[in-house]
């Protein structure tokens, strides 16, 4: 019988390979990351392949899985341990290789397999790992699913058939580089920075960006697993001013910003400057329900309110529902309501069919905005962005709080403001006009100013973001009024960045 896993061992513990050792927080919302050495060893990953067997089982599904791994130095050998432990559970599995997250999606899809398991830490810093997995595509699995997976692998519940198989599958990546660019190509003559921070996107996102006809420059597109200059996350201020500074120099139209895992993309003006990917969403929508009246958005809590007050979108009957922030959330609530597009502010975006299957993809992402400047010919990225009506927008800050208690926070925190609204008190001056809690609690204000408190689902921080339509004044007094009931709670430390 497997032995239960430990929780979580001393590092001077001799029997450091002799128990599998798996720290229960490291089981999230919508995927698994945990720092590896420290949280989760070999052992810990076979069994949580034997629990990924077991849970397809139970759900009824064939035990097929794609796997692939991105660029950490330890990767690989977390993805082999994970293979022999749901070849155990009776998988088969189908290996792509060195793969960016969207690249194993498509798999699914392109082998007509089931399931997807992951390896990868995403944009986390370096020495985490993690698992994305899925069972419905192009939907992830989410807090049921993530639940019950933990069940089974601290419990060492496994059911054990044998008879997996495994079958690497040569040359995917030209497949899915292939795919991406059928049947498309831009007339307009742009040029791109593509930057990469040295993450796994550097393999795929700069040839396949040539391969539609524009100019690219490469930005740290060699694969290094120690980041040298900076994390590999579009919503890194070194990331951004990076390439800010590439755009600028080249005389590029446009800047995209890919993530470890390649499924988020960032983007610069050719002036230099940074959009939030909330605003790129709006620019987006406007596009495409141009050509589709009446067309149907999905965005998270963190986003903008232009969605709902932009006149464009308005004009054209496009409809916007606000959900849960995280991948799976928004990867299934755009699948349930069959809408066009979903966007979330940390870069997640989803296009459903013509443009992509459902799922996230940077590079699905990079060549939407770059077909919007096709449509739109005469104007720049900093001109369609000056179309919409100025906010005052805060970045996404994340104060920390460990995983163990952060969610407890966070109940305070919604508690608190659900005292003052009933109490009929202010907030940064103003009357409290709603409250959004269907993820956190988003406070809105009588003039349309409202700050986030969310609990992060990948890392041990809480996410904090506001934004005012009427002036920074605003979104100042309110981020100091959102700030002034987290310091009610001494376990919130300090931001990762502010204001």
């Amino acid at each position: 019988m497997f032995p239960k896993p430990q929780p979580q061992l001393t590092p001077n513990t001799y029997a450091y390979e002799s128990e599998p050792m798996v720290k229960p927080t490291g089981f999230r919302e919508y995927d698994a990351r945990w720092l590896f050495g420290k949280e989760l060893n070999l052992m810990g990953v076979q069994a949580l392949g034997m629990g990924i067997g077991t849970i397809l089982g139970e759900m009824g599904k064939p035990r097929e899985v794609v796997t692939g791994h991105d660029f950490r130095s330890y990767s690989s050998s977390i993805k082999l341990a994970l293979i022999q432990g749901m070849m155990a559970a009776g998988c088969k599995v189908h290996d792509i290789g060195l793969a960016v997250t969207p690249m194993a999606y498509f798999a699914q899809f392109a082998l007509d397999v089931p399931a997807v398991a992951m390896v990868t830490a995403s944009h986390n810093e370096n020495g985490w790992t993690g698992v994305k997995m899925g069972a419905d595509r192009p939907r992830t699995f989410g807090p049921d699913e993530m639940g019950r997976l933990k069940e089974i692998v601290l419990n060492a519940a496994f059911d054990l058939p044998g008879g997996g198989s495994y079958v690497f599958v040569n040359d995917f990546p030209k497949v899915y580089m292939d795919d991406l660019v059928k049947d498309r190509k831009i007339k307009r003559k742009l040029k791109v920075v593509a930057a990469c921070g040295n993450g796994t996107a550097g393999a795929f996102a700069p040839q396949t960006l040539e391969r539609l006809g524009v100019e690219v420059i490469p930005l740290d597109a060699e694969l290094d697993f120690t980041f040298p200059r900076y994390n590999p996350n579009p919503e890194d201020m070194e990331m951004l001013h990076a390439i800010a500074h590439a755009v600028k120099e080249h005389g590029a139209d446009v800047g995209f910003g890919f993530d470890g895992d390649g499924d988020r993309c960032g983007v610069i003006t050719e002036t230099g400057d940074e959009i939030y990917a909330d605003i790129i969403g709006v620019m987006l929508a406007r596009d495409l329900s141009k050509l589709k009246k009446g067309s149907q958005f999905v965005v998270d809590v963190k986003s903008t309110g232009l969605f709902m007050t932009d006149p464009v979108l308005k004009e054209n009957e496009a409809k916007t529902d606000y959900f849960k922030t995280g991948h799976s959330y928004i990867k299934r609530r755009v699948n349930e309501l069959h809408a066009v597009a979903g966007f979330e502010k940390s870069g997640h975006f989803f296009f459903n069919e013509p443009i992509g299957r459902g799922y996230d993809d940077g590079l699905i992402s990079a060549i939407a905005i770059l077909e919007m400047l096709d449509r739109n010919p005469d104007k720049t990225m900093s001109q369609l962005r000056g179309e919409l009506q100025k906010t005052w927008q805060t970045p996404t800050m994340s104060p920390h709080c460990d995983d163990e208690i952060k969610y407890d926070v966070v109940t305070r925190v919604v508690k608190r403001f659900e005292d003052m609204q009933a109490a009929g008190e202010a907030v940064a001056g103003q009357p409290i006009k709603e409250l959004i809690t269907v993820n956190g609690v988003r406070v809105v204000a009588e003039d349309g100013t409202w700050g986030l408190v969310r609990a992060s689902s990948n890392k041990p921080e809480l996410v904090v973001v506001v934004e005012s339509p009427t002036s920074e004044e605003n979104m100042r007094a309110m981020f100091k009024a959102v700030d002034g009931v987290l310091r009610e709670n001494p376990e919130v430390g300090a931001y990762n960045q502010t204001i």
